[in-house]
């Protein structure tokens, strides 16, 4: 086994040297094809600016003869614009046809170990199990399915789907899925299991108590239960921690679950994790404090980040600085030893990549989470509306457009897909209201991760620790 994962390492690095090399080849081409767009420009401009001049010293000397012959020249001149047009787009289609396949940079893949995973590899016994709440979500259960049966493919992962048979089935149908559906079902890699309708956005978290058999209630069992290995919802956040409190409970010592979610930084294959994001609005320090070790974990686990650096959210780096609960906060985290506090940080760090868990309260940080969802939105367009107007406009768009699509990418909450719920006794991966296929099976990887690294196994760890047993 460990054979096959050094061997599999090493065909990894030399793809990531192929890549590199054939990346020098790719710029060099780009780099002559807008050269060549450029001249090709520059040509049709001067041939263009020489048919005006003659038209215009044609109509003072000699009238209608000389106007037909300006005319023919104006004639020759738009051939050659249409020519150099043609140049420029040829140039930008070989540049976008070279680069579209190389877009993905495998230094990402190499550093991420959980896609070094052959899906081929793994038997469909040893896949694992994850419960999902196909009736959670503004879009439910169409797009859920969607991005279950996708993951199903892209992972070693089996799905629990819950939710309302008849109406799964109905829907799978009528957008064309059930055939994939059934197939998914025969190979036992998906199975439905029935439920009641589910909670409502609008309702009450509470109303989990009074219907049982509501999708998330029945999806959580089947982790209580040990049918499942995680569970996934895109409904009613509340619902859903009000259930895995109720159902599985909370981890020894840990007053208050908190929603951690990656925000992207500077370095592309080092996230950083926000908690808490929503989860409780009004916080003691402690709360803070238990936030910090439950982050400190999963940096560690998931993130593969050998020493996390633990950062305080506040509006200066002077331990003096901020409200009652950030001062009192910081004394806290200052004398715990079993991570690495690394002070204050401030707004403008969080995406800096100084800091790998940043703590807040959840007020706060849900007000952080949705500013950043409609930053990659609002840069796109502020690059878009920059651009020159004209020729020369559309061809640096043309070459910029794999650059900017990667940055939207980076930046689309829907890559990340879901955030987990800590503190509780089992791995609940909490994804957005507004969930698409996509967003599905980027929460899905990640509940696939936080297994794989035995994520649950470290964070029973921390009960041994006397800040929680005190």
């Amino acid at each position: 086994m460990e054979k096959d994962s050094s061997s599999k390492k090493s065909r990894a690095i030399r793809r990531l040297v192929i890549w590199y090399k054939r990346n020098t080849a790719v710029t060099s081409i780009v780099d002559t094809a807008a050269n060549s767009a450029v001249t090709a420009s520059n040509v049709a401009g001067n041939v263009v600016s020489g048919a005006s001049s003659v038209v215009s010293t044609a109509s003072n000397v000699a009238g209608n003869v000389a106007g037909n012959v300006a005319g023919n020249v104006v004639s020759s001149a738009e051939s050659v614009v249409n020519t150099a047009s043609n140049v420029v787009s040829s140039a930008s289609s070989i540049a976008k046809n070279t680069l579209q396949p190389l877009v993905f940079d495998p230094l990402k893949r190499l550093q991420n170990s959980d896609n070094l995973i052959s899906k081929e590899d793994v038997p469909n016994s040893e896949r694992i199990w994850i419960a999902v709440d196909g009736m959670g979500g503004d879009y439910a259960p169409v797009p859920i399915l969607e991005g279950c049966l996708d993951a199903i493919n892209r992972f070693p992962i089996n799905i629990k789907f819950v939710g309302k048979i008849e109406k799964v089935k109905y829907e799978a149908e009528r957008v064309g899925l059930i055939d994939l559906l059934e197939k998914e079902i025969d190979n036992n890699r998906l199975e439905l299991i029935d439920s009641g309708d589910p909670i409502g956005m609008n309702e009450e978290a509470t109303a989990v108590r009074k219907r049982k058999d509501a999708s998330i209630n029945v999806a959580m069992d089947l982790v209580k239960t040990n049918k499942a290995k995680a569970v996934y919802s895109a409904g009613n956040s509340g619902a859903l921690m009000a259930s895995a409190i109720f159902r599985i409970g909370r981890l020894k010592g840990i007053e208050r679950p908190a929603i951690g979610a990656l925000f992207p930084t500077r370095d592309q294959t080092r996230p950083v994790l926000v908690l808490d994001v929503g989860a409780n609005t009004d916080c003691k320090p402690s709360y803070l404090h238990q936030f910090a070790l439950l982050g400190d974990v999963y940096a560690k686990d998931v993130l593969q980040i050998e020493k996390p650096r633990v950062g305080l959210l506040n509006i200066g780096e002077e331990e003096c600085k901020g409200n009652d609960l950030s001062i009192k906060t910081f004394e806290l985290l200052s004398n715990e030893k079993s991570f690495n506090f690394g002070g204050n940080c401030e707004g403008r760090d969080v995406l800096s990549g100084d800091f790998d868990v940043v703590v807040c309260d959840g007020f706060t940080g849900n007000i952080l989470l949705k500013f950043l969802e409609s930053v990659g939105g609002v840069l796109l367009d502020i690059l878009r509306s920059e651009l020159p107007r004209g020729r020369r406009g559309k061809v640096g768009s043309a070459f910029l457009k794999s650059n900017l699509l990667r940055i939207k990418k980076r930046l689309d909450h829907a890559e990340h897909g879901g955030a987990l719920l800590l503190g509780v006794n089992g791995i609940c991966v909490i994804g957005h209201g507004s969930s698409k296929s996509l967003s599905v099976v980027s929460a899905l990887r990640l509940a696939h991760s936080a297994v794989n690294h035995n994520v649950m196994e470290n964070l029973n760890q921390l009960q041994k620790l006397q800040v929680l047993n005190s």
